[in-house]
């Protein structure tokens, strides 16, 4: 299992609302929804590569 590195994130209110009602739909944890859409992007971008193993996150 890859490490994980643990910080604070300040977001605006509205759109942890959201995230959370994502999460729930998606059954996931906010946090996860959060890695999610985040590994997603990067992997649009070309910043990671698809074939990263990046366990949990689908």
């Amino acid at each position: 299992m890859k490490s994980k590195k643990a910080f604070a994130l300040r977001i605006e209110a509205g759109i942890f609302k959201e995230v959370e009602k994502l999460a729930k739909e998606k059954f996931r944890s906010t946090n996860g929804q959060i890695e999610w859409m985040l590994s997603k992007q990067l992997k649009e971008s070309g910043r990671l590569s698809d074939d990263s193993d990046n366990e949990g996150l689908i």
